[in-house]
């Protein structure tokens, strides 16, 4: 990562005008969209934000919970299922510095083919001002991505049930523009009981089709999942377990500026890639839902990488952890999450889903 950023600034210097305006958006948006992360050499980085208030709540990824809630389904195809015909989501986040955030979704369900999704998230990050290499401003420009997801999901006996999504995308960045496809592929089991679920997803599989400019293809953010989701007997609670980003072992950061570590208790220089425990750590995100009512419900969960990585040393307050709730009122489930980032700020994320088929019903009657 260190060596990318030395070879990013390099370039800047034989940049002026708007394409360097672009390039260092391009380096917030593809290197540090969450800062200290590992990784760098992704596009399209937006496919991993948080989609849904209930899943933000959970930690920022979809439970393994095969309910009626579409949102679960458009993330984990695998989940899907024939509760989710004619359902209605809608998802709007305000995300950091003025950046704009949403996803709809719609779900359709046949008795021979499956349960399908159709749906489209999007990030706008806003107006910036353009300006010549004497500081000069000239004008304005925009930046935008957008993913249309096709989703599929199918039970093939009493227990197992597997599915897929289908991602093109467009980036458009000042005059820049870009291309891709993505692929999500997924199985689920759930036991006779429907207490237990397990749910295998890997996300984001694919990459450019068409890159910014020749010669600079990148792959697309691939994530790697494992869920768990155990509700008890006879206490209205259900807890969440996933491991996330397992196809790399080691999400751990280390400064650059300072690469030295040294163990607190023995005082001793830390090898890097040695502290095998804080490696296993960040892949786990802890969950629970409160299922106090079947119309309302309260949502908590901490993500220990988030924590690890936005963390200020000394105050850590409430980074990593997010809290939510869940009501129905009438036909309409409104979902409400805060997540703790920094001692900065939060974000509190809205969404709003119906089933048309509850306004049929009324109709009818």
């Amino acid at each position: 990562m260190h060596y990318l950023n030395i070879a990013f600034y390099k370039m800047l210097t034989k940049l002026t005008g708007k394409k360097l305006l672009v390039a260092i958006f391009l380096q917030f948006a593809g290197f540090t969209f969450l800062k200290a992360q590992t990784g760098g050499n992704t596009v399209y980085n937006f496919l991993n934000l948080i989609p849904n208030a209930r899943i933000a709540a959970l930690g920022g990824y979809a439970p393994a919970v095969r309910d009626h809630d579409l949102n679960i389904g458009l993330i984990n195809p695998a989940l899907l299922n024939k509760q989710m015909h004619n359902q209605l989501s809608l998802n709007y986040l305000n995300f950091v510095s003025g950046i704009n955030y949403g996803m709809v979704g719609y779900g359709f369900h046949t008795e021979k083919l499956g349960t399908f999704s159709a749906g489209m998230q999007y990030i706008n990050y806003g107006k910036f001002i353009e300006a010549d290499e004497t500081s000069l401003q000239t004008g304005t420009f925009t930046g935008g991505e957008y993913a249309f997801n096709i989703g599929w999901g199918k039970k093939i006996d009493s227990v197992f049930t597997i599915g897929a999504n289908l991602k093109p995308i467009y980036s458009s960045i000042g005059n820049y523009n870009s291309l891709g496809l993505g692929l999500d592929l997924a199985g689920a089991f759930v036991h006779p009981n429907k207490r237990f679920t397990a749910s295998f997803l890997a996300r984001n599989i694919g990459a450019q089709i068409t890159p910014y400019y020749s010669g600079n293809r990148a792959p697309l953010p691939l994530n790697v999942e494992i869920g768990l989701t155990q509700k008890l007997k006879h206490v209205p609670l259900r807890f969440n377990l996933i491991a996330t980003n397992l196809q790399r072992y080691k999400l751990t950061y280390v400064d650059s500026v300072n690469e030295t570590q040294i163990d607190p208790v023995t005082n001793q220089i830390i090898p890097p890639g040695k502290k095998i425990g804080e490696n296993i750590l960040r892949h786990f995100v802890v969950g629970a839902e409160f299922l106090i009512t079947k119309n309302f419900n309260l949502r908590f969960s901490y993500n220990y990488n988030r924590r690890k990585d936005l963390v200020v040393e000394s105050r850590t307050g409430l980074s990593g952890f997010a809290v939510g709730a869940g009501i129905k009122i009438s036909k309409f489930v409104i979902g409400y999450s805060h997540s703790f980032y920094h001692l900065a700020g939060g974000t509190d994320l809205l969404s709003l889903s119906m089933n048309f088929n509850d306004f049929k019903k009324k109709v009818a009657n």
